[in-house]
Order: structure tokens, then C-alpha cells, then sequence
């Protein structure tokens, strides 16, 4: 774990209580005199270090003594397009595409997408919070919306299409902006607002599942 975030991170004293508590000294067991590092969510470029000073089987008591701005973050910027699938499926992989450091992700009401889905964005929030412990990333994914591929698209007119057919996806390609469809592909009527736009698609024989081709694009983007 790269830092623990807490609301009380900048506080000349901060106390660790409950799964906190529990993680810190039994699970990592540090003892009187370590450093650790916290962050609080408000601003996560800004790292305080503290010093655990005592501990009474429940209450862990830090003072701080320093603190200073370090960021992390990747050095490309990757926003996917991605084409509505079950938020549960999204969950799965959410910690590792906050790990690749994709910077937003754009959902899209495209025709085979299911329209009864709804995001419960709090909850991407405290599992990017999980993910962001461990890889010290000092910033959360950017969640948006598009009513259609047709949207999304005027307004990324240099979106990369992952698509069947198309060139292979190489790796040194240069892009910002992928579009992703959901289960079952896109509909024809969607390829063919693709004609202006580059297709590409894996060199693997495999049909990838949406989630799937989601992480392998980010892979290629790291």
C-alpha cells in the first residue's frame, strides 16, 4: 500500500479506528515509530507523513511531521468510449483500469446496449479509493455520459474504433480518445459512422468479452 486515505489527512493529529485500525496494525503490523504516508481525498497530490504514536488495541493515534506535493499519475491519457454494459462487469475492472491510469471513461447508449442498467458512481468511487491505496495513483477516473455513438463521436471526431476489421492495433499508435462497443458488437447501422474514423482491432483470434478488450486496450496505452 503506497498511502492510506483519510478524511483527517493534514491534521497535526489523526486517529485510525475500525477496518482502518485493523489493517494498519494487524494486518501490517506497524508498531510505535513508524512513518506511514495518508492522503485525503480533497486533494490527492498532496502526501502527509505521520508517525504512529501509540495504539490502546483499538485507536491507533498518528502525528504528523511532514508533508509535501507529490503527484503520480501516467503520462498518456486514455479516454474510453464504451458502449453501456452491466455495472457489475464494469466494477470487475474498474481497479485495474484506475491502475493503467485511464483518465475518463465515457459511457454511451449505443443500440444493443440494455437500457435499464444505472451507475452507482459513489460506489465506482470508494473501489477506485481501494485501487488508488495500492497503486498510488493521486487521482480519480472521470465518469461522463453520451446519449449515442453518433454524439460521442462529434464530439471525439479522432476517436479509435475497436472493431472487427480495420488494421491490427499497433502498439506505438498514438491516441487519446477508443471507442468500445458493448455485448454483441455494433449494430451496422452504427459501422457506418466508423467511415471517417480508424478501426483497428487485436491481433488475437479470440473474440474478447467488452471488459476484456476494455483492459487490453488500456495495456497497449500504458
Amino acid at each position: 500500500m503506497k498511502f492510506i486515505l483519510s478524511a483527517d489527512a493534514g491534521k497535526l493529529q489523526l486517529r485510525l479506528s475500525g477496518d482502518d485500525y485493523k489493517y494498519v496494525i494487524k494486518v501490517r503490523r506497524h508498531v510505535v515509530g513508524d512513518s506511514l504516508a495518508f492522503r485525503n481525498c480533497t486533494n490527492l497530490k498532496v502526501e502527509y507523513r505521520y508517525v504512529l504514536e501509540s495504539t490502546d488495541g483499538r485507536h491507533a493515534t498518528f502525528l504528523l511531521k511532514s508533508q509535501s506535493n507529490a503527484s503520480c499519475e501516467s503520462a498518456k491519457k486514455l479516454h474510453i468510449g464504451w458502449c453501456i454494459i452491466d455495472p457489475k462487469t464494469v466494477e470487475k475492472v474498474l481497479p485495474m483500469l484506475t491502475e493503467m491510469g485511464v483518465s475518463k471513461i465515457t459511457f454511451i447508449q449505443c443500440h444493443r446496449s440494455q437500457h435499464n442498467f444505472r451507475f452507482d458512481y459513489e460506489r465506482f468511487e470508494r473501489i477506485m479509493e481501494s485501487s488508488i491505496m495500492q497503486c498510488g495513483r493521486t487521482s480519480f477516473i472521470e465518469f461522463g455520459k453520451s446519449a449515442s455513438l453518433s454524439d460521442f463521436l462529434s464530439t471525439h471526431p479522432d476517436s479509435v474504433i475497436l472493431d472487427f476489421g480495420g488494421e491490427e492495433l499497433n502498439h506505438n499508435e498514438v491516441f487519446e480518445t477508443v471507442v468500445i462497443g458493448c455485448e454483441g458488437g455494433f449494430h451496422e447501422g452504427e459501422r457506418a459512422l466508423f467511415v471517417n474514423h480508424r478501426v483497428r482491432h487485436f491481433s488475437s483470434p479470440m473474440i474478447l468479452r467488452s471488459e476484456s478488450a476494455a483492459v487490453a486496450v488500456a495495456a497497449c496505452h500504458l
